[in-house]
């Protein structure tokens, strides 16, 4: 029983330095600059899609108050 207890937390530990060797050695981190840059995308790709929906949401208002007048 205490064999399988120490073979478990031997793979962990072997697990969790293969996870450290891969984030340091081989991994690649993207610079500085590069973050700024998605992150500018992602911001203005949020934006376009938020202009869309409100444009949609006000056209469907507008339909359905032609539609159904108060």
């Amino acid at each position: 029983m205490f064999k399988k207890i120490g073979n478990f937390c031997k793979k962990i530990v072997n697990y969790c330095k293969s996870c450290y060797n891969e984030l340091v050695h081989n991994t690649t981190w993207p610079t500085r600059a590069e973050l700024t840059h998605s992150a500018m995308v992602v911001l203005s790709a949020s934006l376009v899609i938020a202009v869309v929906v409100f444009i949609m949401d006000s056209a469907f208002k507008f339909v359905m108050g032609a539609i159904y007048p108060n």
